[in-house]
């Protein structure tokens, strides 16, 4: 679903005499169709959403926002990142803070491409987002298809990547440190599971092959 929405209350456009970049992205956006994204995970650092759109999004960030009624959770393995990644799940008693984007209609299919949508990896979901005393309806966001049963540790550079879009974008230090803890967790685990599984193995002793010779 496309919006045409007034950006006047934005962090970006709140100069009564913005720069040139500003001003012609303002124009840009009123006259073609535009969709509100909430990102929660890698999506969250504007340098790394950069690779599959392939124009810089820092401009069409609106700012930190949350989901309500859900949480956050690794429940899902990417096969590009050979690691966890995030997905949020109903919870009515949690909420997921990340980043709301406004984007231009012409990036959803690279979006869709991104979060592996023809391989049934996400969906598309449409929720209400809290940003700047504000609601936005209908805004985008993307869950896991077929979860897994448990949390799969994320990589160093997945956890890299999600922590710097959550510190860059503005989440509370809080938030940032919970979800540093969280993950940091999952890696130590990973770690554990690792060594009980090699101590687990039997040892393969090898021996030299004896030669029988029949007696005559």
């Amino acid at each position: 679903m496309s919006h045409q929405s007034d950006r006047s209350h934005h962090n970006w456009v709140q100069s009564q005499n913005p720069p040139k970049p500003v001003l012609k992205l303002q124009q840009q956006l009123q006259k073609e169709p535009t969709f509100y994204y909430f990102a929660y995970g890698s999506c969250m650092c504007p340098v790394d959403l950069k690779r599959s759109l392939g124009e810089s999004t820092h401009p069409y960030i609106i700012g930190p926002a949350i989901l309500k009624n859900y949480r956050l959770g690794f429940y899902s393995y990417s096969p590009t990142r050979h690691c966890g990644v995030l997905d949020v799940l109903p919870d009515p008693n949690a909420s997921v803070k990340g980043v709301l984007y406004q984007l231009p209609w012409r990036l959803s299919a690279y979006l869709d491409k991104r979060e592996g949508v023809s391989q049934s990896l996400y969906r598309r979901e449409t929720v209400d987002i809290h940003c700047q005393n504000q609601i936005y309806t209908a805004a985008r966001t993307y869950i896991v298809v077929n979860k897994l049963t448990e949390e799969l540790a994320p990589n160093d550079w997945y956890f890299n990547v999600v922590l710097r879009g959550a510190v860059t974008c503005g989440l509370p230090e809080e938030y940032c440190w919970n979800l540093f803890d969280h993950m940091y967790k999952l890696q130590q685990r990973h770690q554990q599971q690792q060594i009980m599984r090699t101590a687990e193995k039997p040892l393969l002793q090898l021996s030299p092959t004896l030669k029988i010779t029949p007696h005559s």
